[in-house]
């Protein structure tokens, strides 16, 4: 069964506009320890069924997934009725 974490904070590429590409990581802290994975590693663990991440938005969890944009996997969140952004939204990690 997958662990399901949160997802406090994202790391952004300031050069990519856009908004399917721009997240680099994202992080946070579980279990008392903090964490930050590459998307693409993210991703990966979204897919294995390691992780099961997700945000909290307005005292919500929503969930995160894998979603596809020209053949390309990105991290996205489902369908919550709040802003398309909610992983861009997230405050930056610290490094």
């Amino acid at each position: 069964m997958a662990a399901r974490v949160e997802i406090q904070c994202s790391t952004k590429r300031p050069s990519h506009h856009d908004p399917h590409d721009r997240i680099q990581g994202v992080g946070g802290v579980h279990n008392g320890a903090r964490w930050w994975l590459e998307a693409d590693a993210a991703i990966g663990a979204i897919e294995s069924g390691t992780y099961c991440f997700f945000v909290s938005m307005n005292e919500k969890s929503i969930n995160v997934v894998v979603a596809t944009n020209n053949g390309c996997k990105y991290l996205n969140t489902s369908a919550d009725g709040y802003a398309p952004n909610n992983l861009l939204n997230l405050p930056d990690c610290p490094r």
